[in-house]
């Protein structure tokens, strides 16, 4: 290992660091130069009016002026630490004040380093502040005295290979409950591997030798149980992360999310799994710019949430480092950011865009009535199964035409009667008007989970909407056809059904599709998949004639004819069947049809009647029964945003309540200092005055301080504050050196 030490220095003292140091090491300590290669087994000391930083295995030295006095050097050279050596970097807080370093252990954390902090149940650091932000953050590994440091450092080193995850299967099942009973938090939705990884990370922190030892660990103490699911959470975000998306985004999206909107109206987004803010900060500045050009501005509100209260807190300041603002162009950093302390916090526009909540994408019920959905790098996290939950949820939070804006990880393949693709590469996505509704899953919501399902199972849904779309598509197929059509998407699923198509489809062996080519009769499968491929690839109408499809009642002729619609950037394909001729039997000589003219055949028709017309109109209850239970969850989501958004002006609140409380600290403090200043002044103007010889000792005759006049009789100088009085040369007799006080106490006397 290498050792750094970066400190709090004054920039107009000199530094005797490095040789204090040295003298209680066998390692060569050096005082920091700009190029120096780090090597192992060097202690490295930052000078002093100096920031120091690392890049590619070299120390980086930079002179400060007058205005960087009040900076965070340790929070940089940690921010650089880390995106230089990445895992291998180790950060190590001790006494001192203030928040630095902080935002520096966030770095390591999200590279997957080791971060530790002095103090213990039993050893406080003289100054814990430093220590104490960065332990109320949630960013540090171990918390230990620095006796114990050096063993750990070293048992850290040694043991990085000897993590042993076996049997995994067994074994990491019951963590899970561990942490959901500890946080409240189910990670069993996680994809293994990801736990896996984190899971041995902490193993190798704490030096757990196999699984099994660690969850009994779990069992043993909350402590482990919070560390585990902060080091599940470490989230890896940045301000424009993936630039061409972003790009894609404000030129494709952020324009029509303003198209019809006054000050009166409302532009609501959500910003799904925010970390520390830097996505929520970045679309909130796409959509400012946006607004500087338009004359009648909306409101907009930024929806931000995460589970992780600690990041939370981060992205609440705003503050952030050099490095984490990389990505944003120097004109954006001019307008929006501001510098402080060696780090940038975000302009107040922005923060007010922006309400920050803990929220479970998985676990709390969705926002609603959103414009736009941000939900990047969270998915690819999950198994499949959370994921097709999730994907109904969005599509339910969207207002019709809502955008949905994923990492290019993820996809809605698994959802495409959800959403469709305006830009496939860059992963933003429209939310699909010609769909019924999918079954939301909101049964973990609601306190009546437990009970059974209705009759009918899962898959019923409510109406198709009428929206602008399914309108132009039926008065298309309504003016030029009057047979039974289905309306499908790209990938052939069907959308929309008229009446008399299971005389055409019916449904394909097998697990539930909404395939039509696999619901096609025999006859008609082959036609029908050459024609859609023909309509896709030439964008034309395309026609078929005389094709013979084997029906319940024999066999029918028709044609086929297959129309490409397109409206708001959605294609659909509307599939028409139009009989040509009557239905002839299978068999040759097969005997005609008898008249159904008997009463019986009459009493039974008009049963079958009444009986439709008893199954539609329970039908149109349920139909209404369910749009009311939409508008009560839609009520009820409504209000809990009001909650959150009221709660989180409490916060704003306190934090406002906070920075005072500092700003009275701080005064206070240089108020005392004035008053110290100002009783040393009238004490030396006092000593200074007066003509009566007065030395001033403690108990052990250390001399404190003195008079002028008393130079007369002791050979005293400044610099002997401190000394004992017994090594002082006096110009007193002998015999007069020897006299006592009488007050003094018998200790002293002698």
């Amino acid at each position: 290992m290498a050792v750094v030490v970066v400190t709090h220095l004054d920039p107009s003292r000199e530094s005797m660091l490095a040789e204090i140091i040295g003298r209680a090491t066998w390692m060569l300590v050096a005082t920091a130069r700009d190029g120096k290669p780090v090597e192992a087994q060097h202690v490295y000391v930052l000078p002093p009016g100096a920031i120091l930083t690392i890049q590619e295995g070299r120390l980086r030295l930079r002179q400060t002026s007058g205005i960087d006095r009040e900076r965070n050097p340790i929070d940089l050279f940690f921010g650089s630490l880390a995106e230089d050596q990445g895992e291998r970097a180790i950060g190590i807080l001790l006494s001192g004040g203030g928040s630095d370093g902080t935002l520096g252990f966030k770095a390591i954390k999200e590279k997957g380093g080791l971060t530790i902090a002095q103090g213990s149940n039993t050893s406080r650091p003289r100054f814990p502040e430093m220590p104490a932000s960065a332990v109320a953050a949630g960013f540090v590994d171990l918390l230990l005295s620095v006796e114990n440091i050096p063993e750990r450092l070293v048992a850290y080193a040694r043991n990085s290979e000897a993590v042993d995850l076996e049997p995994a299967n067994g074994a990491l099942s019951n963590v899970f409950p561990l942490l959901n009973r500890g946080t409240g938090h189910d990670f069993s939705a996680y994809k293994d591997t990801t736990v896996q990884r984190r899971v041995q990370r902490r193993m190798q922190i704490v030096q757990a030798q196999s699984l099994e030892d660690y969850v009994e660990r779990l069992r043993k103490g909350p402590d482990e149980i919070g560390a585990l699911f902060r080091a599940l959470l470490i989230g890896v975000t940045d301000f424009f992360r993936d630039p061409a998306s972003f790009h894609a985004l404000k030129t494709l999206v952020i324009p029509k999310l303003f198209e019809g909107k006054g000050a009166d109206d409302e532009i609501r987004v959500w910003v799904v799994g925010c970390v520390t803010g830097e996505e929520a900060y970045s679309i909130a500045i796409l959509l400012r710019e946006q607004m500087d050009d338009l004359k009648f501005v909306p409101r907009v509100q930024i929806f931000s949430t995460d589970i992780d209260e600690a990041a939370l807190g981060l992205a609440r300041a705003g503050r952030y480092l050099p490095n984490l603002v990389k990505d944003v162009s120097p004109e954006r950093l001019a307008r929006f950011f501001l510098p402080e302390a060696g780090s940038y916090r975000v302009a107040r526009e922005l923060r007010d865009m922006c309400i920050f909540s803990n929220h479970s994408v998985i676990r709390d019920p969705p926002f609603s009535r959103l414009d736009l959905v941000s939900c990047r790098n969270l998915l690819i996290y999950l198994k499949p199964e959370p994921q097709s939950q999730i994907f109904p949820l969005f599509h339910y939070a969207t207002r019709p035409g809502g955008f949905l804006f994923l990492g290019l990880a993820e996809n809605v393949s698994r959802s495409s009667e959800s959403f469709f693709p305006i830009d496939r590469r860059n992963r933003i996505f429209r939310r699909r008007e010609l769909v019924t509704r999918p079954t939301l899953p909101l049964r973990p919501f609601l306190p009546s989970a437990g009970r059974a399902e209705p009759a009918g199972g899962a898959n019923q849904s409510l109406p198709p909407q009428r929206t602008e779309l399914l309108r132009t598509v039926a008065n298309t197929v309504g003016a030029q056809f009057t047979p039974a059509y289905v309306i499908a998407d790209e990938r052939g699923e069907a959308l929309f059904f008229s009446a008399g198509t299971g005389k055409y489809l019916q449904a394909a062996p097998g697990p539930p599709s909404r395939d039509i080519v696999a619901m096609a009769r025999p006859g008609l499968r082959v036609d029908l998949r050459a024609g859609l491929r023909r309509v896709k690839v030439s964008g034309q109408r395309d026609t078929r004639d005389r094709i013979a499809v084997q029906v319940d009642g024999g066999i029918q002729t028709i044609n086929l004819m297959i129309e490409p619609i397109t409206e708001g950037g959605e294609t659909v394909y509307a599939v028409v069947f139009i009989d040509a001729a009557a239905i002839r039997p299978q068999e040759a000589g097969a005997a005609a049809d008898h008249p159904a003219g008997d009463e019986t055949a009459q009493q039974i028709e008009r049963e079958l009647q009444e009986t439709k017309e008893r199954l539609n109109t329970t039908i149109e209850e349920l139909e209404t029964a369910n749009e009311e239970f939409r508008s009560s969850n839609e009520e009820l989501l409504s209000l809990n945003e009001e909650l959150q958004s009221t709660n989180e002006e409490l916060e704003t609140s306190k934090e406002e309540l906070q920075s005072v409380n500092e700003e009275l600290q701080t005064v206070n403090s240089e108020l005392s200092s004035k008053i110290e200043e100002l009783d040393r002044a009238n004490t030396e103007n006092l000593f200074q005055s007066t003509q009566i010889a007065t030395i001033f000792l403690d108990r052990n005759l250390v001399i404190r301080s003195f008079t002028p006049a008393v130079t007369k009789i002791f050979n005293l100088i400044p610099t002997d504050r401190g000394r004992p009085l017994t090594d002082i040369v006096s110009r007193l007799d002998h015999q007069v050196s020897k006299l006592t006080c009488a007050r003094c106490s018998p200790a002293v006397r002698r």
